[in-house]
């Protein structure tokens, strides 16, 4: 462990003043009212400062938790971050800021804290995010209560009731012909959860389809994850062609698109369609990117995952063993209707946890 550097910001390579004013403010209301930690609750951030974006967290953090206990990792042994994990306890709060991802042989830091019984926010892949990036990442960390449940709980109540599905976008429609599996949330509530918190930024409600093979039509994918797990956003759409839940033929890819589709078919034999998440996330849209794709895959919007594995939904013929890919697309999307509900329209989501449902726009027949 070390002192903490308590030098104010900014200094060479710092993000401005009001960005981290931003994430200061952003991360109070992430702390009292995602996580509700409070004063009775012990909190330990382990940190790096190789980006600036990390450097930043780090003091939007000790801003907000000034009695924590704050390790930096590259300058700690092993040995001290463990036994400080194992010195919280349980509903404490760990925090991980990491401008890569950090590792600790033969310990899966996230899935042992939430073992521990502990809360945990982690922020990760910080340096795949430079720039103007990092003030994208800063206010997509904002955490609108209203918004995020009262939105979140909508769809998933629409989902979870819906007989069909479809995602309209540049012409082509995809068709979801079966009802949908039940709606995990991602939205800063975890009452009723076994683990509280996660990957932050937050924003997701994610289901698939029942009968995958139910899942066919064309769908243009503005952005994808590449093999280097960044976003990778091709001139011209690449459009898919879906038949019988398994993608049989592409237009517009790019070799890039077609080396990740080449990879999955090589080792899968087949490019399976599985997950269908609803992006929540105001802060990113096709725009508004940033170039880690797992931060990007809360975007306000439609993605999809390419490849067999899906740990949350267990099918009949996929195995653990033989499931290797699950790759995040991103839907070119103009609508998005639950059974003849209209969801989504003008890039936002249009459903409330109160608002009656409605047929709205044009009904295309399925």
């Amino acid at each position: 462990m070390h002192a903490i550097d308590t030098t104010e910001f900014p200094h060479p390579g710092a993000l401005p003043l009001e960005a981290i004013d931003a994430a200061t403010g952003h991360l109070r209301d992430v702390l009292a009212h995602a996580l509700e930690h409070g004063p009775a609750q012990a909190a330990l951030v382990v940190h790096d400062a190789r980006t600036p974006l990390s450097r930043a967290l780090f003091e939007a953090y000790r801003r907000n938790l000034p009695d924590a206990l704050f390790i930096d990792f590259d300058t700690a042994t092993p040995e001290a971050v463990l036994a400080a994990f194992r010195a919280m306890a349980p509903h404490d709060l760990v925090v991980l800021v990491q401008s890569t991802n950090f590792r600790l042989d033969g310990f899966r830091i996230r899935v042992e804290l939430f073992k521990l019984g502990l809360k945990v926010i982690e922020h990760v892949h910080l340096s795949r995010m430079p720039g103007a990036q990092s003030e994208h990442y800063i206010e997509a960390l904002a955490y609108d209560r209203a918004y995020f449940r009262g939105v979140g709980h909508a769809l998933k109540a629409r989902i979870d009731a819906a007989p069909h599905a479809r995602v309209l976008g540049g012409g082509d429609t995809l068709y979801f012909t079966s009802p949908l599996e039940p709606a995990k949330l991602n939205i800063g509530d975890y009452s009723g959860m076994h683990n509280v918190g996660g990957q932050f930024p937050i924003g997701e409600v994610f289901t698939e389809a029942r009968e995958l093979e139910a899942v066919h039509g064309r769908v243009q994918v503005h952005v994808f994850g590449d093999t280097a797990y960044r976003s990778n956003r091709p001139d011209v759409p690449v459009t898919l062609v879906i038949e019988r839940g398994r993608v049989v033929a592409t237009e517009n890819a790019t070799p890039a698109f077609q080396q990740v589709l080449d990879n999955i078919a090589a080792d899968e034999g087949e490019v399976w369609v599985r997950e269908l998440g609803f992006g929540m996330n105001r802060a990113f849209t096709r725009e508004r990117r940033v170039d880690d794709i797992g931060t990007y895959e809360r975007m306000c919007g439609i993605h999809l995952s390419l490849g067999a594995k899906h740990g949350v939904y267990q099918k009949p013929g996929f195995k653990r063993k033989d499931a290797r890919y699950h790759i995040d697309v991103f839907a070119v999307t103009d609508a998005v209707y639950l059974g003849k509900e209209r969801v989504y329209a003008d890039g936002a989501w249009i459903c409330a946890i109160d608002a009656p449902a409605q047929v709205t726009g044009i009904q295309p027949p399925l």
